[in-house]
């Protein structure tokens, strides 16, 4: 199964308590404060399937990472 958004396969997965674990990468995105972004691009990427139409999320999403980065360094 291949998330949206993600491009990498999961292994299956065998009960309904580890189909609920939460995505690696969702996770680590979820800690920046970045998850709305990131929400919205997906949602732009799965309903027009190319990321040139999706510019506006592609900086959103950009801009918040920067944000956050810039916010942990000394």
């Amino acid at each position: 199964m291949t998330r949206p958004g993600h491009g990498r396969k999961h292994p299956s997965l065998k009960t309904d308590e580890d189909e609920e674990a939460e995505d690696p990468v969702d996770a680590m995105i979820s800690r920046t404060g970045c998850m709305a972004q990131h929400r919205e691009l997906q949602e732009c990427m799965a309903e027009r399937q190319d990321w040139r139409h999706c510019q506006p999320q592609v900086r959103a999403f950009g801009e918040c990472m920067a944000r956050q980065q810039r916010s942990r360094e000394p």
